[in-house]
C-alpha cells in the first residue's frame, strides 16, 4: 500500500478517520478562538444571563461554521449539501414539522407528569413571560445550532459515508452525551438520556436529510422545557416569571433535577415521535 494511499482516498480526499481527526482539530481551534476574542468583547456588553448565553453561543456557532468551511477545504471532502445544510433541506414545511416535533415530543410527556400529579405549577418571579421567551428563543437557537453542527454535521456525514448510518449514529449520540458531562448534576443516567437524545435527532436527520430539522427539533425541545414549563435544560436552571415548575415525583420519570428530558417518559415521547415521522416517510414513499 503506497503512503498516499493511507492519507488520501481515490477521489483526493483525505481518508475518514483522518477528516474526523482533523475536523475535531479545526473545531477545537476554532472554539479556542471564538474564547479569546469573542466571549470577552461581546460579552461584557451581555447584561442578563440570557443575553450572556446567546453572545457565547453564537460564538460557539460560528466558531462551528469556520471549522467546517476549513475541513471542506483542507479535507478535499463534503459541501453543505452533504451535511445536511443545503437549500433543499430548509424547506419551511420540513423545519415546521421539525419544530412541533421538538415541542410535543417532550412537551406530551409533561403534561402527563402532570395530569398525574408528579409536576405541579407555583407563582413564580414578577415580569413578562411572554418576553422572557422571546428573549430565550434568541438564545436557544444558537445554542441547539453550535451542537448540531459539532454532533450531526461533517462529523456525522464523514462517519456515515465511511461506516454507514448506524455507526454515525452510535458515535455521534455516545459523544452528544459525553458533550454535556460538565452540566449541572450530571450523572450516568443523564448521560445515557442525552445520548438518546442524540438518536433522536440523528434519526430526525437521517429521516429528512436536513440538519436544519435536527437543530429545529433540538431548539424546540429545549425551549418548551424552558419558556413554557419553566423546567432546567440538561440540568441547567433558567429563571423565568410567571411560574415556577415544582417536580414531585420519582426521578426515573420526571428526571429529577435534570430537568424533563431526564426522565423515562421523556425517552418514550421521543420515541413516538420517530415512530411517527419514519412511518409518514414511508407512506409517502409508498404512495
Amino acid at each position: 500500500m503506497s503512503e498516499g494511499s493511507l492519507i488520501r482516498d481515490s477521489s483526493g480526499a483525505l481518508n475518514a478517520p483522518l477528516r474526523v481527526v482533523l475536523f475535531l482539530l479545526l473545531s477545537g481551534g476554532c472554539i479556542l478562538v471564538a474564547q479569546a476574542v469573542a466571549f470577552p468583547l461581546f460579552a461584557h456588553f451581555a447584561a442578563s444571563p440570557t443575553a450572556q448565553l446567546a453572545v457565547v453561543t453564537s460564538a460557539l456557532t460560528l466558531a462551528l461554521v469556520g471549522a467546517h468551511a476549513l475541513a471542506f477545504k483542507f479535507g478535499g471532502w463534503g459541501t453543505w449539501s452533504s451535511v445536511g445544510l443545503g437549500r433543499q433541506s430548509a424547506r419551511p414545511r420540513t423545519l415546521a414539522s421539525a419544530l412541533l416535533m421538538g415541542c410535543f415530543a417532550i412537551g406530551i410527556p409533561s403534561l402527563v407528569l402532570y395530569l398525574v400529579g408528579w409536576f405541579r405549577f407555583v407563582p413564580g418571579g414578577e415580569g413578562s413571560a411572554l418576553l422572557s421567551a422571546s428573549h430565550l428563543a434568541l438564545a436557544l437557537l444558537p445554542a441547539a445550532l453550535w451542537e448540531e453542527l459539532l454532533a450531526r454535521g461533517f462529523l456525522f456525514a464523514t462517519l456515515r459515508e465511511r461506516w454507514g448510518a448506524p455507526a454515525a449514529l452510535i458515535l455521534t449520540s455516545v459523544g452528544f452525551g459525553l458533550l454535556h458531562l460538565g452540566n449541572p448534576g450530571a450523572n450516568l443516567q443523564a448521560v445515557v438520556q442525552v445520548s438518546l437524545a442524540g438518536f433522536w435527532l440523528g434519526g430526525i436527520l437521517l429521516a429528512t436529510g436536513s440538519l436544519y430539522a435536527a437543530w429545529m427539533a433540538h431548539a424546540a425541545w429545549n425551549w418548551t422545557m424552558a419558556a413554557l414549563l419553566h423546567a432546567p435544560v440538561s440540568g441547567a436552571p433558567f429563571s423565568m416569571p410567571g411560574w415556577r415548575l415544582v417536580d414531585t415525583g420519582p426521578d426515573w420519570a420526571t428526571g429529577g433535577g435534570w430537568g424533563p428530558e431526564g426522565g423515562l417518559l421523556a425517552v418514550a415521547g421521543m420515541a413516538v415521535s420517530l415512530i411517527y415521522l419514519y412511518s409518514r416517510r414511508r407512506s409517502r414513499m409508498e404512495s
